[in-house]
């Protein structure tokens, strides 16, 4: 079960391409100046089965998926059932967005499932200091755009780099 917001279809701006993003409830981070500060608290959304919310993504063969929120790191039991799901019945890619710090998430292994199954992390807290809109997928320039798999098989954050020519990432 996750605490979900809400679930956005034919979203761009969570990812690459048409994407469906689950928004859950629930985030410790509470960064000043959050684009969803109704997200905090995980009451404010409903809880929702893992069967639920795939026939929600599987109603959408094209679309990717995207776990924002809130925090999806903070209920990181549902959103690792979810994503277990998810390949188990597809090949949607997977990103996450999260007010955590990539190296962090290693250290917790309920965390550090869910990140085994994610392709692509965005990572760290919404800094208004470091506010930049020209960058993609994500708000401040503290923030980076992850390639998990690459990244947990070299033992070394390996971030991806997209531009107005290649805004899609090679995975």
């Amino acid at each position: 079960m996750i605490s979900v917001l809400s679930i956005v279809h034919d979203t761009m701006v969570d990812g690459p391409g048409f994407r469906t993003s689950i928004y859950c409830a629930g985030c410790p981070n509470h960064c000043p100046e959050c684009h969803n500060p109704q997200s905090w608290d995980i009451n404010h959304g409903t809880m929702t089965s893992t069967e639920e919310i795939m026939k929600e993504i599987m109603d959408d063969p094209f679309a990717n998926v995207t776990f924002s929120g809130g925090d999806p790191m903070f209920q990181a039991e549902g959103f690792a059932e979810l994503a277990r799901a998810i390949r188990a019945q597809s090949d949607k890619d997977i990103w996450c967005f999260t007010g955590y710090k990539f190296e962090n998430l290693l250290k917790n292994p309920k965390q550090l499932e869910l990140l085994k199954l994610i392709d692509v992390l965005v990572d760290g807290p919404f800094m208004k200091d470091l506010r930049d809109e020209d960058l993609f997928f994500r708000g401040s320039s503290n923030q980076r755009l992850i390639n998990v798999k690459k990244s947990l098989e070299t033992g070394k954050v390996i971030e991806l780099h997209l531009t107005k020519e290649n805004p899609i990432p090679e995975l």
